[in-house]
């Protein structure tokens, strides 16, 4: 049998497979061509892109730079469309054979300055969790009460409701599992992380908000059916996801409008852990978004610190507790507001499960 000629990968074809977001530019700093995975991490399509100057793309015109030779950028913020704000290292190289021509790397730290916070920063977080495990054996006490009466009524009640009363116990369950932990916050001991199915669990969080504190508001889910399973805890996820879902809840009030669930998957977003030079992965992503007025500006910088609220009622340590979950499983919350009109978008960055043969 003989041998077929070897057709090697046109340049074209390898652009498009790598999963760092690359772009090429001509000598007026308009963007001629990008990969998949920019268009990923852009969250726009090629035709949006292609044409327009850089500028738009990273809020940076790269004018200042040489044309001429190879050059980096490191630990720097650009803001991407929809006005994300992003901190990236940027490696910039001229095309042999085409004088101003420069393609474009992009690698993603999956830090944001309005919201991302460093990953060794414990201090207030662990503060916050003190505070609320003071309170958590004042909390059990009711629940498990509630507990009691669901499962009372449980028996007497049509198959309908027992529905409503088995969510009653998981949720109670769940919540008792996390005071149980949050009662020994101040030990390192690292959480179960197994692969969990996100869409499953952001169902779970969707079903309870709706039956909730969010019932009858629109619940939107565009989420990405392709995505892998993500690493993580799962009562930990859920714990999040309705946190979130009741800030955007809270924020919108009685005025018009959807919460929107994303899921996307980010390609060479990672983030740095302690002293180690070593990046981790972070290429799951979660967006809880919605149409409500946003955080003042005076304080958008310090939503994650704990008693730090404008609720009249609030505790100031929701969103606390939120990042010390996110922060436990690995991943990154960011606070943003993007597009327009713009929306409050609480994006999640989770590492993905690894895959066994």
């Amino acid at each position: 049998m003989a041998d077929r000629p070897f057709d090697p990968p046109s340049a074209g074809e390898i652009l498009a497979a790598m999963s760092t977001a690359v772009m090429v530019i001509d000598p007026d700093g308009r963007v001629i061509e990008i990969n998949a995975a920019c268009e990923s991490l852009f969250n726009l399509s090629r035709n949006l892109i292609v044409g327009h100057p850089i500028f738009e793309a990273i809020g940076h015109p790269l004018t200042t730079m040489p044309s001429d030779a190879p050059f980096a950028a490191y630990d720097i913020e650009i803001t991407l469309p929809g006005r994300r704000r992003m901190r990236v290292d940027l490696m910039v190289a001229p095309l042999p054979d085409r004088l101003g021509w420069r393609a474009v790397s992009i690698h993603g730290h999956a830090r944001s300055a309005l919201g991302a916070r460093s990953i060794d920063r414990e201090g207030g977080t662990r503060t916050a969790v003190a505070a609320a495990a003071m309170l958590a054996h004042e909390v059990k006490n009711p629940l498990s009460a509630v507990r009691g009466a669901a499962q009372l009524l449980e028996g007497t009640c049509d198959e309908e409701s027992k529905g409503l009363t088995r969510l009653i116990r998981e949720e109670v369950d769940r919540v008792a599992a996390l005071i149980d932990r949050m009662q020994g916050f101040t030990d390192t001991r690292p959480i179960d992380m197994t692969p969990q199915n996100i869409h499953a669990i952001l169902g779970h969080a969707r079903e309870v908000a709706l039956k909730g504190f969010a019932k009858g508001r629109m619940i939107r889910e565009v989420y990405d059916p392709s995505l892998p399973a993500v690493l993580g805890h799962r009562d930990s996820l859920i714990q999040i996801l309705v946190n979130l879902l009741k800030n955007a809840a809270e924020a919108m009030g009685d005025g018009p409008g959807a919460i929107t669930l994303t899921t996307a998957y980010r390609h060479g977003v990672s983030v740095r852990r302690g002293e180690s030079d070593a990046r981790q992965p972070l290429p799951i992503e979660l967006c809880v978004i919605d149409e409500g007025p946003g955080a003042p500006p005076e304080i958008e910088g310090h939503l994650f610190d704990p008693f730090v609220t404008t609720k009249r009622a609030g505790s100031g340590l929701g969103l606390a507790l939120v990042e010390k979950l996110v922060s436990d499983q690995g991943g990154i919350i960011e606070y943003s507001r993007e597009g327009m009109p713009p929306r409050t978008v609480f994006r999640l960055l989770l590492p993905r499960a690894r895959t066994t043969a």
